[in-house]
């Protein structure tokens, strides 16, 4: 197994690079000296190959929560001695399954004498073992250094982004524009003490909206703060002001980024990580108050949290002159008149408990929190909305649990609403052999389930009015070849949006990756999803009609040295509804990445063209981004897309990013729609990001 290492190259004298935009005329030469002995470019390379197949799960703030945590862990590596189940938890590519095997492992084993004695560990194969070893350490015991005991990690981030064509909404229009100026604008600040103490600020404003004027005098139109505290007597962790709150398997009480269906079969399984600072630009799904979580017993835990705050929403009177909700806002835009009018209108109390008992491969857990909305909730007329929330008051209970019996793996969880109904979700993870693992889970949300903070496995996003049997299976078939697949099959005993009956369907996907050696992987992917939905609107009577979504993935990574990688994909789109002609797209691109682990700088670049018949068969790709700035590109219609990522490193503490993106549509007069709508056939991006480390 071989170990991580950097290599450190000096070079003397100075280097030149010329770098043509393809298709847009941008010439850059950009003159560099003499780079220092540096891998900063290598933590973009590390992070992108565990990060690149998740885009299409998280929103991009969410994304750049994972990302973050990443990039921690890669400049300060745990110590596999000294680690704590949450904190493995961060390191989300691992399964619920190895985390626990790691554990009895230490438990029955004593601790590790070096980072190769993973391989005797069940369920950590080669794949898992080389994407581990860049954030992890094993250190021997020695005696605590109170010389560094009071030293701190310091990071400051300020990014800037604009489009620089101009939009529709900031053209003085007698009706609906936007009233801000169209920067992106973010600045985050992090400091972290050891394993002891945690500070967070988040400032963002984003394109549209007011800075130091109109309805945000203040500056930023969304701040976010939190400081926590860790072990600190019985207390494991106190945290005030925003924090998330994620327990069991997402049924009853999840806030923050979580993984669904996707290419990793084993992140079904939800990792619990319990009480923690919110940290992301995300500007819903969060509580602001303060919790902690305190050790009633050596394996007994108790959580408590209390939150106040307020939540965008759209308001309407009834006859008697009272406010009413009939709809909340969670996009956190404020643009316009009429957004800023929602803005902070619905005011949330919401607090509960939590207590865990963990001892060796057994978990369980109970939560139990109580909302209290400052307006009455009101359903609407639409048959699917029956069921919906109404009222100010809700209760949410849940019941969770885990067991490893040895290569098996056993979760759940309960949850029951008042009012309202009952959810309950079960599932088996088993490593069948050094090769072969497999996941199955079945779940059955009633239709009169309410919960305003899930990330439940399924289909639909509330966790009610669902039915359904998952199971995947991931095979090593060899050292060169892998093998995995899922199958979902769903229902729906009522109606839901768009849907004017019960409904049902399945979705399958296949993927097999070759990765013959270190320097080049290909996979091939398949999947295909049938469900139903109507086959119009605004009839008195909606019949439904069958819907077809196919996707087929070719993609392969070539490094061809130790400067310089490939990547290119072409993928397929099919999307059918009813007796309709099907409807066809494509996309190919070409990235080249230059990552010399000695240099100051760093880039890549992309080229793709694509093709989509409309929307429906839009097709979404990682994109490289500014550091932490990833996300999922969509590719609609015909057109080419590029774009162009410069890193360069000052100093040690210094790092700048540098981004140029273009959508270019050809033959078209407009592109967007509505406040959106630009003229002419181009929409382009710039973007700029400075971290300084301390």
């Amino acid at each position: 197994m071989p170990k991580s290492a950097i290599s450190s190259i000096q070079c003397p004298g100075l280097q030149s690079i010329r770098i043509t935009l393809p298709g847009y005329g941008i010439l850059l030469s950009i003159v560099l000296f003499c780079p220092c002995n540096t891998a900063f470019a290598q933590e973009e390379v590390q992070i992108k190959e565990i990060t690149a197949t998740l885009s299409a799960n998280f929103t991009a703030e969410d994304l750049a929560e994972l990302t973050e945590q990443l990039s921690f862990y890669l400049k300060y590596p745990l110590d596999l001695n000294r680690t704590s189940p949450e904190q493995l938890k961060e390191l989300f590519f691992l399964s619920p399954l190895q985390i626990s095997n790691f554990f009895t492992h230490i438990r029955l084993s004593g601790k590790l004498k070096d980072v190769l004695e993973l391989q005797a560990i069940a369920g950590f194969d080669v794949t898992t073992i080389n994407r581990l070893l860049p954030f992890i350490k094993v250190k021997e015991e020695l005696p605590l250094d109170f010389s560094k005991a009071g030293k701190g990690v310091n990071e400051l981030t300020l990014r800037y982004g604009q489009l620089l064509e101009k939009q529709k909404g900031y053209n003085d229009l007698p009706g609906s524009r936007y009233l801000g100026t169209p920067e992106k604008l973010l600045l985050q600040y992090r400091y972290r003490l050891h394993d002891q103490a945690a500070l967070s600020i988040v400032a963002k404003k984003d394109a549209g909206e007011s800075f130091f004027s109109g309805n945000s005098k203040s500056g930023f139109d969304f701040i976010s703060g939190s400081l926590a505290l860790y072990n600190s007597g019985r207390f494991k962790k106190i945290v005030a002001g925003d924090y998330s709150l994620q327990f069991g398997q997402g049924l009853s009480l999840w806030s923050g980024s979580s993984f669904g269906k996707g290419d990793d079969v084993a992140g079904i399984a939800k990792k619990d990580t319990g009480l923690k600072p919110y940290t992301s630009a995300n500007e819903y799904s969060f509580f602001r108050g303060t919790g902690a979580t305190y050790s009633l017993l050596k394996s007994i835990d108790l959580t408590g949290f209390i939150s106040l705050r307020n939540l965008d929403a759209s308001l309407t009177k009834s006859a008697e002159g009272i406010q009413q909700l009939s709809a909340i806002s969670t996009s956190g835009l404020h643009r316009t008149a009429a957004e800023n009018e929602h803005k902070g209108k619905l005011g949330l109390l919401l607090y509960g408990a939590a207590i865990t008992y963990n001892k060796n491969s057994l978990d369980l857990g109970i939560t139990a929190h109580h909302s209290s909305y400052q307006h009455e909730f009101i359903t609407g007329t639409q048959r699917y909305k029956q069921y919906n929330f109404s009222g100010r008051e809700l209760t949410n209970l849940g019941l969770h649990y885990n067991y490893t019996f040895r290569n098996i793996y056993f979760f759940g969880e309960a949850a029951h609403s008042i009012p309202g109904g009952t959810a309950v979700l079960t599932g088996t993870m088993a490593s069948l052999s050094p090769r072969i693992s497999a996941i199955v889970l079945f779940r059955n949300y009633e239709k009169e389930h309410i919960s305003f903070y899930n990330k439940a496995a399924g289909e639909g996003s509330t966790a009610a009015n669902e039915k359904g049997v998952y199971t995947g299976l991931h095979i090593n078939v060899t050292k060169k070849w892998t093998l995995s697949a899922y199958v979902d099959v769903f229902w729906f005993p009522w109606a839901k949006y768009r849907v004017d009956e019960a409904s049902s369907g399945y979705e399958l996907t296949g993927r097999i990756t070759y990765k013959p050696d270190k320097k080049f992987k290909a996979l091939l992917s398949y999947q295909t999803k049938h469900s139903q939905q109507n086959e119009g609107s605004g009839k008195p009577v909606n019949p439904i009609a069958d819907l077809r979504k196919d996707n087929c993935r070719l993609e392969s990574n070539l490094t061809l040295n130790r400067k310089i990688t490939l990547q290119n994909r072409f993928e397929v789109t099919r999307y059918q509804k009813g007796i309709a002609t099907a409807e066809y797209g494509y996309l190919f691109y070409q990235d080249v990445a230059w990552h010399p682990m000695s240099s100051r700088i760093s880039a890549n670049l992309r080229l793709a063209f694509f093709h989509t018949t409309s929307y429906n068969s839009r097709i979404y790709a990682y994109e490289d981004d500014v550091l932490h700035g990833t996300g999922s590109g969509i590719y609609s219609g015909e057109g080419i897309r590029s774009y162009f990522n410069l890193s360069y490193n000052l100093s040690r503490q210094l790092r700048v990013w540098g981004r140029y993106a273009v959508y270019v549509y050809p033959g078209m007069e407009k592109t967007g729609s509505g406040l959106e709508e630009i003229n002419g056939n181009k929409k382009s991006e710039i973007k700029l990001q400075l971290r300084y480390q301390f």
